[in-house]
């Protein structure tokens, strides 16, 4: 939708008004705002949560399926993240069903949950048969190997594997609101 000069030049003087939160109370409340979550966060750890558990996770999984592609790898990153945020929904239903909210507001907090958990399950899956494809698609092409190249131990690459992402997702073509929360209410 195009506005209209007069109404663009309203909407910068407007903006000139707004000089965003002054004391430091006030920018603690608002730094979190414009985290984004879901599968195309630009941030997938929150500030509570342990790097150290993710990077276990991310070593597991190279060493599972050794992408050996960009694409490859960006599908085991798919994965990593479907399967942290799977972690961190099963982390949240537990702590709503522990919180003993009335029936009226548990159960919308739960079916949102349980929404966002199929959707990375759906994720994980996904990606898991396309990086299997695309193995599968690459050991297709490599020529035959001759009889006695079998029987010879394969030489092991020198360099060492690629250290996990650091936390910065990929840029996502899909509009990342549509993996998100809805936002809460402003109560100040």
């Amino acid at each position: 939708m195009l506005i209209s000069s007069r109404q663009h030049e309203a909407n910068r003087q407007n903006a000139q008004h707004s000089t965003g939160p002054a004391t430091p109370e006030s920018k603690a409340d608002v730094r979190l705002n414009a985290l984004t979550y879901g599968l195309r966060a630009r941030q997938l750890l929150l500030s509570w949560e342990d790097p150290e558990e993710y990077k276990q996770l991310w070593a597991g999984l190279l060493a599972e399926w050794q992408p050996q592609t960009l694409t490859e790898r960006l599908c085991l990153e798919q994965m990593a993240t479907s399967q942290w945020l799977l972690a961190r929904y099963a982390k949240s239903e537990r702590r709503i069903s522990e919180d003993r909210l009335p029936r009226e507001k548990e159960t919308p907090l739960l079916d949102r949950a349980s929404a966002l958990r199929a959707r990375a399950e759906r994720s994980f899956t996904s990606a898991m048969h396309e990086l299997k494809q695309l193995q599968k698609d690459r050991q297709a092409k490599r020529p035959p190997q001759p009889a006695q190249a079998a029987q010879r131990p394969v030489p092991q690459p020198a360099e060492p594997p690629a250290p996990p992402p650091d936390y910065v997702m990929s840029e996502g073509a899909v509009d990342p609101s549509v993996f998100c929360a809805p936002a809460a209410p402003d109560t100040r």
